[in-house]
């Protein structure tokens, strides 16, 4: 498909932080930048950078910034370069077709020459309509996750209130498994390549990996940060793993062994997102300090940092999954999509709100569009093209902030959970009814 192959340090959080769990804070404390990535990535005395800094992302007050126009300062890349059946390496959608000597041959009737068409002008096939919602979540959902297989989806809490995550079926809605084992608040959920293990980070500092088949947790917890969890993810083979904690590390993980691999001082600030590409040879990670870096997991090499000039604070990052590109949500409400092997922004989406919070979502394939899909601060669901960045659809439903969203690449289907203490599932199918079935858990 496209060429865009395929978010306290004591066990029991507090009542304020919990209402606060990944909000961002207003106020930016100017720290210092490294000259030099590759410098940091060789820095072996990452202790003292731990706690270097608050355990919050705190951000740069922009108020007084002017805005710029991102629809006109991006560099676009060629139709090809983004084109919808080189989006995932299995073809499924293909929308133009290859001639005998093997070169792409566009089937669109868009002239070489003129005004490019108004992006209200394109027919929208994404049409995703709500199937049902689970209810039952005592605080607000922090992530939610599409096992790999498409049969299940994973939901967590923000609190030390209910720290716990579910397991529903993704056809029926109704809940598998309640895996409880976390001493504060989790943040981040990831699934094996093989949907048998679900990873978790807490608040309480650990990582824990469950039996998805019988809910119970493995014996040896992986310890080693020394502030909160914030994100992780699985490598395509299952045998890494990759965490991103406020105490600005990164850490690569043998799942077998449970123990660290490599630890990376990778950023000046909390480190908000990481993400693992499709080879595994590379790693994403994102911070509060506006950067985007890229590693080498045989090395733990620094080979790129990415950083737009109005130096945002970064909240999510996702390798496309091809591996080509790297998807970038910043609290500027913008959600930007970078060739980080040139080093530079090639499309900016912008149309949801992003200013506070912690806020991702991913790419997907409905029919024959593919597109990005994004949590909002203003309840929505907001879904964009990904080579002309027009808004595709707009799901509205929850009440508050959208933290999460994930998509599946083969099932058309959509989860989000939000601060709303629902989970909602969407399906890319014209026979739903409008409106969706409610569950109780």
């Amino acid at each position: 498909m496209s060429d865009i192959d395929s978010p306290t340090s004591h066990p029991v959080a507090s009542q304020e932080r919990s209402r606060k769990r990944r909000r961002i804070d207003e106020s930016y404390d100017h720290a210092p930048r490294y000259s030099s990535p590759d410098e940091l990535a060789a820095s072996s005395d990452h202790e003292a950078s731990n706690f270097r800094r608050a355990s919050r992302i705190v951000t740069r007050d922009s108020h007084d910034r002017r805005q710029r126009s991102f629809e006109e300062s991006d560099v676009e890349d060629s139709p090809d370069e983004l084109a919808i059946h080189t989006l995932y390496r299995d073809g499924r959608v293909r929308s133009r077709r290859q001639s005998t000597d093997g070169s792409v041959q566009d089937n669109s009737s868009r002239t070489p020459s003129g005004p490019s068409p108004s992006p209200l002008r394109k027919k929208a096939t994404v049409q995703y309509k709500l199937g049902f919602v689970l209810r039952g979540h005592k605080k607000g959902v922090a992530a939610v996750r599409i096992s790999p297989d498409g049969q299940w989806i994973a939901s967590c809490w923000l609190t030390a209130a209910d720290a716990t995550i579910r397991i529903w079926d993704s056809v029926w809605g109704k809940l598998k498994h309640t895996l409880r084992g976390h001493l504060a608040g989790i943040s981040t959920i990831a699934w094996s390549p093989d949907s048998k293990t679900l990873a978790s980070g807490s608040d309480d500092k650990s990582i824990r990996l469950w039996d998805t088949s019988t809910g119970k947790p493995y014996p040896v917890p992986l310890l080693g940060h020394h502030n909160y969890i914030y994100s992780i993810a699985f490598s395509p083979k299952g045998n890494m793993l990759v965490s991103g904690s406020y105490d600005e590390a990164v850490f690569l993980w043998d799942v077998r062994t449970a123990r660290v691999m490599r630890s990376l001082p990778a950023h000046s600030d909390p480190v908000s997102g990481v993400d693992f590409i499709r080879d595994g040879t590379l790693v994403v990670s994102c911070s509060g300090d506006g950067l985007i870096r890229i590693w080498d997991t045989a090395t733990g090499q620094c080979l790129r940092t990415l950083v737009h000039e109005d130096n945002a604070p970064v909240v999510s990052v996702r390798f496309s999954p091809n591996g080509k590109f790297v998807l970038a949500w910043t609290l500027d409400s913008c959600v930007r999509l970078w060739n980080y092997v040139e080093g530079r922004c090639v499309k900016t989406y912008q149309g949801h709100k992003n200013q506070q919070y912690s806020i991702g979502g991913a790419f997907g394939v409905c029919g024959d569009e593919a597109f990005v899909a994004s949590g909002s601060e203003d309840g929505g669901i907001v879904i964009w093209d990904v080579t002309d960045k027009s808004v595709l659809q707009r799901l509205e439903g929850h009440e508050g902030v959208v933290l999460g969203v994930d998509t599946h690449p083969k099932e058309d289907l959509l989860v989000s959970g939000g601060i709303d203490r629902t989970v909602r599932v969407w399906r890319c199918d014209d026979t739903l009814p409008d409106d969706g079935e409610e569950l109780e858990s």
